[in-house]
């Protein structure tokens, strides 16, 4: 008798749902009673407690993280003959964030140990155009801050942390991303360590005018209802998504606590198999993604997702190589970001993540390196 091997997806919200049902439910369920479905009390309450636990004066929701980065650049009078130094291997909401507000991404190479934006090869980027520095905390790692504020200081600019993938990740200091900067901003994509069931973003700071801003902005560039000071946008963060969010911020270091037992446990399980290098992480890290490094890479994802592991890669395409962002630079570029997109593969990581998922993926991952 033959037994079925359950397949591991690379992220299982279900799995969170199930532990969460009752609470949740229930906090939907009180959204739909009360019928404030747009800047609800959920909105407020959430915004007042993701502010604590991060340790800012400020979190503002907003409808993405896109959206989040957008407005972050807008409240900071970052717009049109700007220039923002950016990583050349993100997401691309990094680089339309940036867009979006009128400025021009400008990309520097990333460290190819950790994969995050590079210090020296930033200043070197530096121009006289440049306004802003917004680093990216990368698959769940907070880059150090020290070398960008002091950067920002001797060139005068502004720093936006893209912690999108970064909710409760800290720093040697013990500071939260998103709360060094003058701006933070979140993504509550469904995957996201700490996700809402549709899209969600948040933009943090300890600036109070800044804020002020950021909350004009974002409701059509009104506080006064049909009084509109500016050409804002419609961005605001759902009040069904901040009962879901509300509900689960409590969990959510206990959950990232899972997530780094999880990628130690993937260090031990692949630390022999050669041509596997998993990426070096900071200190602090919520391992959003685990990310390993491998020159077989598309034989590697193919033998993982035949043995029922949902491998990915995050991401295929460094910023320059995308044909929307062609413009910005020529093949080659970037070689650091270049190596690293041809070679990453995420193993999968969630804080439910089955016992067995490392020994499945040690035999996986060793059966294709000796073939």
């Amino acid at each position: 008798m033959s037994t079925v091997t359950p397949p591991i997806p690379l992220v299982d919200l279900q799995a969170q749902y199930r532990s969460l049902q009752e609470s949740m439910d229930a906090a939907i369920h009180q959204v739909v009673v009360d019928g404030d479905f747009i800047l609800g009390k959920a909105v407020g309450r959430f915004e007042a407690d993701f502010a604590h636990y991060l340790g800012v004066r400020h979190a503002l929701g907003c409808a993405s993280g896109t959206d989040a980065l957008h407005l972050a650049f807008r409240a900071l009078g970052v717009g049109p003959g700007d220039e923002v130094i950016m990583p050349a291997m993100t997401f691309v909401a990094t680089a339309l964030g940036i867009s979006l507000a009128g400025a021009t991404p400008v990309l520097a190479d990333v460290d190819p140990t950790t994969g995050l934006m590079d210090p020296e090869q930033t200043e070197r980027a530096v121009t006289g155009r440049t306004r802003a520095l917004c680093p990216v905390h990368l698959y769940g790692q907070m880059t150090p801050m020290e070398p960008w504020l002091a950067l920002a200081r001797r060139h005068g600019l502004f720093i936006v942390e893209d912690a999108a993938q970064a909710h409760g990740a800290t720093d040697a200091l013990g500071r939260h991303a998103g709360s060094v900067g003058d701006i933070g901003a979140f993504s509550f994509y469904p995957g996201k360590n700490l996700g809402a069931y549709g899209d969600g973003g948040c933009v943090t700071t300890n600036d109070p005018g800044l804020a002020d801003k950021i909350r004009l902005l974002r409701n059509w560039g009104s506080i006064k209802k049909y009084h509109h000071e500016e050409m804002g946008l419609n961005s605001r963060l759902d009040t069904i998504q901040a009962a879901v969010l509300g509900v689960k911020l409590p969990f959510l270091d206990s959950w990232n606590q899972s997530r780094r037992l999880h990628a130690w446990k993937y260090d031990q399980a692949l630390a022999a198999i050669p041509g596997i290098r998993p990426l070096t992480t900071i200190h602090g890290s919520v391992h959003h993604l685990y990310v390993v490094r491998s020159q077989k890479r598309e034989e590697h994802c193919r033998r993982l997702n035949t043995a029922g592991i949902g491998a990915g890669i995050h991401y295929p395409f460094a910023i320059h190589e995308l044909a929307a962002y062609r413009h910005l630079a020529p093949p080659g570029a970037f070689p650091h970001a270049e190596n690293l997109a041809r070679q990453c593969l995420s193993l999968p990581i969630y804080a439910e993540l089955p016992e067995e998922v490392f020994d499945r993926c040690r035999q996986a991952l060793a059966a294709s390196s000796a073939g």
